[in-house]
């Protein structure tokens, strides 16, 4: 008889901090929404004396449970470029225009994933929201970063911060993405979101700001080429 409560406990615990995971994100979205409008609307202005319109760049990616959905950036490709490119931002690449290098620089190209926060299609702290370009990558070992809500934050998000900086120019990015540095950011999802809080979300946070900053050492690289091997 004792234990019957405790099996039930335990769907209830998820609920209880589904819906914690949930009040976190929709607060700390809208604050955010409303304390960077400022820097938004400079944003979209410079983007517009750059190159005109679009200001946003939209496109589908893999959420949670595989459910794919619209994600929003701010524009850092000239308007002319088209979709058929390579889905990966390179080390130098031609597409970025000099408002784009520094938001891609910057990470303020993410900030209209704020909206997406405030929609349930991500979470403040979750994996990478992949293109559909990578959405094989998540089978067998890897299938289980889809239970989780993808994110702005993260620990893959922060440790490959300088992501377009990894890639062999001897190989084709995008090949080396699927091989090398999706399985060693799924592996650093999981270890970390199987087991995290409130409390270790805003860590991850902190952590994500302070990279940007270059305060944080990066150790992308080394991961990276331990996955080579």
């Amino acid at each position: 008889m004792t234990m019957q409560p405790v099996a039930l406990q335990r769907p209830q615990a998820r609920a209880a901090s589904l819906l914690a995971q949930r009040t976190f994100d929709i607060l700390i979205a809208g604050a955010a929404m409303v304390l960077l409008a400022p820097l938004m609307i400079l944003v979209a202005a410079a983007l517009l004396l750059e190159g005109g319109p679009p200001i946003l760049f939209a496109q589908i990616r893999v959420g949670v449970g595989g459910q794919p959905f619209q994600m929003y950036k701010f524009r850092k490709f000239r308007p002319d470029c088209g979709t058929d490119g390579c889905p990966l931002t390179l080390d130098g690449d031609s597409r970025l225009t000099r408002v784009g290098q520094i938001l891609a620089a910057t990470k303020i190209d993410e900030l209209p994933q704020l909206w997406n926060v405030l929609r349930g299609e991500m979470s403040i702290v979750g994996p990478r929201p992949e293109s559909l370009d990578f959405v094989h990558c998540f089978c067998e070992e890897f299938e289980e970063v889809l239970q989780y809500r993808p994110g702005l934050i993260g620990p893959s998000q922060v440790v490959f911060r300088n992501e377009r900086q990894f890639y062999p120019r001897d190989q084709d990015p995008t090949q080396f993405y699927r091989d090398v540095l999706f399985p060693a950011k799924a592996k650093l999802d999981l270890a970390y979101f199987s087991h995290r809080n409130v409390a270790s979300d805003i860590a991850w946070m902190i952590r994500g700001a302070l990279a940007v900053l270059g305060w944080v050492p990066s150790v992308g690289a080394a991961l990276a080429e331990r996955e080579r091997r």
